[in-house]
């Protein structure tokens, strides 16, 4: 059984396996090698905005404006929805929904501004 067992993870690789040693006698590990893509400070940043966002728009004071604006980018959890089925939902035209859309990205966007400014 163990032959088996050891036949069966010879293979395997791990994080922490040494690839080398340098002069010193510091091992240098897979780990160490793989890099990462990911911006630990640009994502912070990014969510921070996103809380945000969402903060403005929790806070917003016209109901069909939130409304709009969760329905059509899937906040909350939802499927976001095309302007199409928004308006066939509220009982509204496109083109309404277009307009109020573009109104409080701007006024979001303005917000933001403004409170990094401050």
């Amino acid at each position: 059984m163990h032959f088996r067992t050891a036949k069966k993870q010879a293979n395997d690789v791990y994080l922490n396996d040494t690839l080398e040693v340098d002069k010193d006698g510091n091992p240098l590990t897979i780990e160490d090698t793989v890099s990462s893509p990911d911006d630990l400070a640009e994502n912070l940043e990014i969510k921070v905005r996103w809380e945000k966002v969402a903060k403005i728009i929790e806070n917003m004071d016209d109901e069909r404006e939130k409304e709009i604006i969760i329905l059509r980018y899937g906040l909350d959890n939802k499927k976001p929805l095309t302007q199409r089925e928004v308006a066939q939902r509220l009982n509204i035209s496109r083109s309404y929904v277009s307009r109020i859309e573009k109104k409080v990205l701007k006024d979001i966007k303005n917000k933001i501004k403004k409170e990094e400014n401050k």
